[in-house]
């Protein structure tokens, strides 16, 4: 198994640039459940950079790979008009032990292992909007492996699984719901949001990207009346490095959800579950209490 996943940088710091996009390189591999092997670098950068920018970016990525216990073996770099890092990741796994984004059931529980934002907040940064708290606190969020998290989802016989990335929560799910056929409820008010971002959407720090992900779901997603634009862009937010999305039997979620917690998951909701519809459509509802509307 192999992924590969590269990006411009997020934040100001080199070598916490490198931890991140050395982070969501390896979610794909840890979405599927297998177990990281080796990596390469994959690099752009440009010549009027200093080297040691790129020195600590790679030491950045050398130090979450090594959390991660694979090696980098090597890699590839050109000259770039703007600095670019990731992983090339390969990986083992058992045939029959793979977990597809496709295969969720209807009556599934879907549970989430970070909280949204941190394409609002690196927005945020980029306009020099964010304090120095809240950018260590995304930083942290988008640095932090989804290991423990691919390793609480080994104790359950999860159905389906994705990393939440660039099309946002609701893209992502859609493409779960659409690989199999059916459709989900998403509670709004069980949805975990880093705190500080309603405030920055509501000042217009939003990503070109959050905007087209709400664009292009227009006619994906059933919308409670009462949920406002704000709300909308939030589930669907541009994520870097975000959590991983578990469909999981209900019997199991709770077990599952219990076992996110003591592996110190930076989140661990029910947010939602999966239900019967051939169109693949996701309901978003305000509050849980619609659940057996």
């Amino acid at each position: 198994m192999q992924t590969v996943d590269y990006f411009t940088p997020v934040v100001d710091d080199p070598f916490r640039f490198g931890e991140i996009a050395a982070a969501n390189a390896l979610s794909d591999i840890y979405a599927m459940g297998c177990e990281p092997l080796i990596a390469l670098n994959i690099i752009g950068f440009p010549k009027e950079l200093s080297m040691d920018i790129l020195a600590r970016i790679l030491q950045g990525g050398a130090s979450k790979a090594a959390e991660a216990g694979i090696p980098i073996i090597g890699g590839h770099t050109i000259e770039d008009k703007e600095p670019k890092y990731g992983l090339v990741v390969t990986a083992i796994a058992d045939i029959g032990s793979i977990v597809a984004n496709a295969g969720a059931r209807v009556g599934d529980d879907l549970i989430l292992t970070k909280p949204l934002g941190s394409g609002i907040v690196t927005t945020a940064i980029k306009n020099h909007a964010a304090g120095p708290d809240l950018i260590e606190k995304i930083t942290i969020l988008m640095a932090t492996l989804n290991r423990d998290a691919a390793l609480a989802m080994k104790t359950v016989s999860p159905h389906a699984c994705t990393d939440v990335t660039g099309f946002g929560l609701l893209g992502h799910l859609h493409e779960m719901a659409l690989s199999t056929g059916v459709g989900a409820e998403i509670y709004l008010n069980q949805v975990p949001v880093i705190e500080e971002v309603w405030g920055l959407a509501r000042e217009g720090y939003i990503p070109g990207g959050t905007r087209a992900n709400l664009k292009f779901l227009a006619d994906a997603v059933v919308w409670d009346p009462s949920i406002s634009e704000i709300e909308r862009l939030v589930l669907c937010d541009a994520q870097t490095s975000g959590g991983l999305l578990i469909a999981v039997a209900p019997e199991e979620s709770d077990r599952l959800i219990q076992t996110l917690k003591e592996k110190g998951a930076l989140a661990a909701h029910r947010i939602g579950k999966i239900v019967e519809d051939p169109s693949a459509r996701i309901r978003v509802r305000k509050t849980l209490s619609y659940m057996n509307a």
